[in-house]
């Protein structure tokens, strides 16, 4: 099944890209442009930076030391989108290959010196994961013999030691090429390299150990912290294993984990990770929206760990996250063209930032840029849409269950599917029923659809439905039946936009809104020509919905206007005093833009907040 994650066992069993077809509309067209567009952009830079040429050597290495893995990234995009330069690429890298199957072009003659930094089995995980695509929706070819001595040689090197890696990746790569090849070597390393960790099997360093998740053993810990990316990524590994070796303590960990980290150290957006110096989890309730982090590779990593746990449990919770994430993390980190992107994703912009049309050194949310010189988020997002529709949905025993509302079509269980929205526009979903069997249909509900309507039944030659209707609760709206071909569900979730406010413990927020709708979160933005956010609070009556003419990619973009003041300046004023300032004071009266916070920075730079302060 093409899928690139199979567990052999959990409440759901996911559908392969086979088996869903995505249609045009919001992730349709995205997906589609990832693979006509985004693909090809990287593998141009990662030529013209040089990190293609590595593999074939007779120069002087160019990149960063973990520049290997993002070939492998874009090796895997293309195994899912069967693009036609992976054969080429695959050679150049195995070209690279030594003969006891170690492979990295930059530690070649130092091998496994610096664990810490050196991102050598970091990057045979993305490898792996490159492999088991081109084993899913291919077959045995030059790449997975790569692979397979590659990760031979991990498991001859590795086996029989203490050690592992600083950044965790390879875990959940070995368990699914476990899965894809039934080979037990591949899931006892994934195992050991797992339960290595905060024993401690690393060196010490000025993050400290909690940066690489070295400080405590995983199945110990009670929330994710350190590096990100890192410990959503041992996460995923951890619950691969897990389920894997039927260890429920280890799955029980991960979950309270999860659970603690979106109750106190997950953006609105989704978005994981407050800090910048170390990319890191900050504390409890430290969320302050300017210095966000929110790497866009997080997010990935935070869906991928939520997919997993949904497979696992069945809980649509996990989905709810990933829907989130989606919709505000990954659609916002590349733009509409699909040939820039944002690395990290804070909530508020202060300083409008230039646009960078060579490769940017930095990494901050500004503005997106073509290139970077760590340039893991690209990638990673061409690898995440081009398996994108292996999480819309999945099956069970006794039915079919739709977790994502994407346009498009479903074969599971006996049944064909086909799934028409407008979603995240409109709230409208319905799903036609093309192939018919008996069993259970279920369509998720987020929690904000208060007041969700669902509806199945016949159609009759009138085109009426004759219907069972009700309102349905946050969850799943399950239908059962025998289902003929053109028997109908239909899902109606509410789009009323809606006032969000914080927990009062998060300090940097506090007295502040944001404005959602359907899975999106807004904000407000100030390109060139535009008012200054400077000094504007919001009051609380329902925004208006405005929907402009379709972008260029025919996206029917709904877009919204708050009331607000803008307070009168007083520059030369003591900003401290002993009375309580007035947000709402006389000021001038005006309509605040929101626009979706996915479509931020695609009008040149601009200064941006998520979070507004209160009139009333």
């Amino acid at each position: 099944m093409a899928n690139p994650v199979l567990p052999s066992s959990g409440a759901l069993t996911p559908l392969g890209l086979d088996a869903v077809r995505l249609a045009p509309g919001f992730w349709g067209d995205r997906v589609a442009l990832n693979r006509d567009v985004t693909i090809a952009h990287c593998q141009e830079w990662m030529e013209k930076a040089g990190w293609i040429g590595n593999f074939r050597g007779g120069g002087v290495r160019q990149g960063r030391e973990f520049s290997d893995s993002e070939i492998y990234k874009l090796l895997e995009a293309m195994a899912w989108t069967d693009h036609p330069a992976l054969p080429e690429l695959a050679g150049t890298v195995a070209g690279a290959q030594e003969p006891d199957g170690y492979l990295n072009t930059r530690w070649s003659g130092d091998r496994y010196s610096d664990l810490e930094w050196g991102h050598e089995l970091y990057c045979y995980g993305h490898l792996i994961q490159a492999g088991v695509a081109r084993l899913r929706t291919h077959g045995e070819d030059e790449l997975t013999q790569v692979v397979r001595r590659a990760a031979d040689h991990v498991c001859d090197r590795f086996m029989d030691t203490t050690e592992t890696d600083g950044h965790p990746e390879i875990e959940m790569a070995l368990v699914e090429l476990h899965r894809a090849t039934g080979a037990e070597r591949y899931l006892e390393m994934a195992r050991r390299f797992v339960e290595r960790r905060g024993l401690p099997a690393l060196g010490d360093i000025p993050f400290g150990r909690a940066y690489f998740q070295d400080d405590i053993p995983a199945r110990r810990a009670t929330t994710f912290r350190g590096h990100a990316v890192r410990a959503l990524y041992l996460a995923c590994g951890a619950v691969d294993v897990a389920i894997e070796t039927g260890d429920t303590d280890l799955l029980a960990a991960v979950e309270a984990q999860w659970e603690h980290t979106v109750a106190r150290r997950t953006h609105l957006t989704g978005g994981m990770g407050s800090r910048h110096a170390d990319e890191s989890f900050g504390e409890d309730y430290e969320l302050s929206p300017d210095r966000a982090y929110s790497e866009t590779c997080a997010g990935i990593a935070s869906i991928m760990l939520s997919h997993r746990l949904l497979l696992a449990t069945g809980d649509a919770r996990y989905a709810d996250l990933a829907e989130r994430t989606m919709y505000n993390v990954l659609a916002t980190g590349v733009a509409l063209d699909g040939r820039s992107f944002f690395y990290a994703n804070p909530l508020q912009v202060r300083t409008p930032a230039e646009p960078s049309e060579g490769m940017n050194l930095g990494q901050g949310g500004g503005v997106r840029s073509p290139w970077f010189t760590v340039s893991c988020c690209p990638n990673n997002i061409a690898r995440t849409l081009g398996s994108l529709a292996a999480h819309v949905a999945t099956s069970s025993p006794d039915g079919v269950q739709i977790h994502h509302h994407m346009a498009g079509e479903i074969r599971a269980m006996g049944l064909t599917l086909r799934v028409e929205t407008d979603y995240p526009w409109s709230g409208d979903v319905t799903v036609r029923v093309l192939q018919g069997a008996s069993g259970r249909i279920a369509l998720r509900v987020p929690p904000w659809a208060r007041g969700a309507s669902f509806s199945y039944g016949p159609h009759d030659a009138d085109a009426r439905l004759q219907r069972v209707s009700r309102e349905t609760a946050p969850g799943y709206a399950v239908a059962e039946g025998e289902w003929r071909p053109g028997d109908e569900l239909r899902l109606h979730l509410p789009m009323t936009p809606r006032w969000t406010h914080p927990d009062h413990r998060i300090d940097a927020i506090r007295g502040s809104v944001a404005v959602e709708r359907g899975p999106l979160v807004y904000c407000a933005e100030s390109a060139a020509g535009d008012p200054p956010l400077t000094g504007v609070a919001v009051h609380l009556a329902t925004p208006a919905e405005h929907a402009p003419d379709p972008d260029s990619a025919g996206d029917r973009v709904v877009e919204l206007e708050a009331q607000a003041t803008r307070a009168p300046s007083a520059d030369t004023a003591w900003p401290y005093g002993q009375d309580a300032p007035d947000a709402g004071a006389a000021g001038e009266q005006l309509s605040l833009r929101l626009v979706p916070y996915h479509r931020r920075g695609n009008r040149g730079p601009a200064t941006m907040r998520v979070w507004l302060p209160t009139a009333d």
